[in-house]
């Protein structure tokens, strides 16, 4: 009887276990079962789609948080909502977001890199050869960097309150990341240290740091893809970096500003949005 109440016991704590872990995996996948995960190596790629159609990469927002929760949060508006119904729409958690589910090396040579990496290896599984892309705030960034690791691929482009350098705040986006990013980020990852943290942010912010990160001048200059941007001007979003590429870009539309204040403005420029995407959509599509 002892024998068999143990293997009872044993049984149901494994059951029980199981559930929790059923759980967990439910809240984790989004509660509707719409949570994916694209895997290469040592990267783990938590993503989603939503809706059909031409593919909409979507870059949240939120800097080295930048999770799939967040843009659905709705701030500056719900873009997943606002484009499913014409775009097939695919947005992931960054591989260093603390509250995601991404995970991945901090590539100390090659941060903005890593990223693109990631990007565009998701684009491959998801089967989306050709693509548009809609980032906000590090989005921007990581928009020219797909611009210029994949021109052929990203038929148009928009840019929503992007990051840039400013040189009257030249470690602004480092000092920022040293404190509300990186001890987060090694309490989760405890085999990383705030050194290897350092180097990291060292590189993506502070090496040569300039107008966009990413690219230089030249490369805006001479950049064919269409790009709408939409400017913002707080510390991190410079409105004079986002106006300086617009003026620059051959092909480049700008939103008026400020777009998001009054919030009576915002539906205006989505409209704009849906409007550019339209426009340069593949007539295959």
């Amino acid at each position: 009887m002892g024998s068999t109440r143990r293997n009872i016991l044993a049984t149901g704590a494994a059951a029980t276990a199981m559930a929790a872990a059923q759980r967990v995996f439910a809240q984790q996948t989004g509660k509707g079962g719409t949570g994916k995960f694209y895997e290469k190596g040592a990267v783990r790629i938590h993503y989603e789609e939503a809706g059909s159609g031409f593919p909409l990469l979507l870059i949240p927002g939120g800097g080295l948080n930048s999770t799939i929760s967040g843009l659905k949060g709705g701030n500056p508006f719900a873009a997943i909502e606002e484009f499913k119904g014409e775009y097939r729409c695919i947005t992931a958690d960054l591989r260093t977001a603390n509250a995601g589910q991404s995970s991945g090396p901090l590539e100390i040579d090659r941060p903005w890199d890593s990223f693109t990496d990631d990007q565009l290896g998701l684009m491959d599984h998801v089967g989306a050869n050709k693509f548009m892309v809609m980032g906000f705030c590090i989005g921007g960034p990581l928009v020219w960097n797909l611009l210029r690791r994949a021109p052929d691929r990203v038929v148009a482009a928009v840019l929503a309150q992007p990051s840039g350098w400013r040189p009257e705040l030249p470690n602004l986006s480092y000092e920022t990341n040293m404190t509300g990013w990186g001890p987060d980020f090694v309490k989760r990852r405890p085999e990383i240290k705030m050194e290897t943290v350092d180097k990291f942010l060292t590189k993506m912010y502070r090496t040569k740091p300039d107008f966009v990160y990413t690219v230089t001048r030249d490369f805006v200059r001479n950049c064919q893809t269409p790009v709408l941007i939409l400017p913002d001007d707080i510390p991190a979003h410079p409105y004079a970096v986002a106006m300086e590429a617009a003026m620059l870009a051959p092909k480049a539309e700008v939103s008026m500003f400020p777009w998001k204040e009054p919030k009576e403005r915002i539906p205006l420029a989505v409209r704009q949005i849906r409007s550019f995407l339209r426009a340069h959509r593949p007539v295959s599509a």
